[in-house]
């Protein structure tokens, strides 16, 4: 991307902290030019340096894979996910550019905040860890830790990790997938996934997920461990590619 294109780019993304999020508190800031300045549109909904906001629905988004970030990016510009604000944001935006703000994040190590109390009974939670751990094989749903990873910070470069995210973002998503509101690239294994649970599982899955604290060195894994249990069309390598300029 040229300098005449990063700089319209950056302030692309600036004007979402300049003129239009209702996210951001603070003013405009001296353009810097940089590619931290270039994305407080993003830390002004997901939190100071992408750790996360505190109502439980803007995720954490530093430190996640690059690939994972990446193809999320051009699912919201495409309309694979569907949020307003997002979109408007990303539809001036490159493919180059798009894995430029992935990498950026994706390169951060910062701590995460404390896990979530559960509070549900413990039968609940006890569901909630079997069906990450051991999956229900009567419906067809594999565990969440044969893509995952066991750690369950996910695997480089496309599979997202599921501690360390609050338990009304978890809900969310999971009931995204259920309903169709949220799709990925075909073969699309979430879907088929979540379409498979219901909503009591839902529930046990967010609850156990978000009192798991998350291991002060904890990282994507490098590779995963096992072939996935079913084609997913988002969890590829060639996801992560870098694509030519315009």
């Amino acid at each position: 991307m040229t300098g005449r294109r990063w700089k319209r780019a950056g302030r692309a993304l600036a004007a979402g902290v300049i003129g239009g999020s209702a996210c951001l508190a603070w003013g405009a800031p001296k353009f810097e030019d940089t590619m931290a300045q270039r994305v407080l549109a993003c830390t002004g909904c997901h939190g100071q340096q992408g750790r996360a906001a505190s109502d439980g629905y803007y995720p954490r988004i530093a430190g996640k894979p690059a690939g994972y970030l990446y193809s999320q990016l051009r699912s919201f510009r495409a309309g694979r996910r569907q949020y307003a604000l997002m979109t408007q944001l990303l539809v001036p935006l490159s493919d180059a550019y798009l894995l430029d703000i992935a990498e950026h994040f994706s390169r951060l190590r910062l701590s995460y905040p404390a896990p979530q109390a559960a509070t549900a009974d413990p039968a609940v939670l006890q569901r909630g860890e079997r069906l990450v751990r051991e999956g229900d094989v009567r419906r067809q749903v594999p565990a969440c830790v044969a893509c995952h990873d066991s750690s369950l910070m996910g695997v480089r470069p496309s599979i997202p990790a599921l501690i360390g995210l609050p338990r009304d973002y978890l809900n969310a998503q999971l009931g995204a997938w259920r309903t169709g509101n949220r799709r990925a690239h075909e073969p699309d294994c979430m879907a088929k996934i979540a379409q498979r649970l219901d909503p009591a599982d839902v529930s046990a899955l967010s609850q156990w997920l978000a009192a798991q604290p998350v291991p002060a060195d904890a990282e994507p894994a490098m590779t995963a461990g096992t072939a996935p249990p079913l084609p997913c069309g988002s969890a590829v390598p060639a996801a992560v590619a870098r694509p030519a300029s315009p």
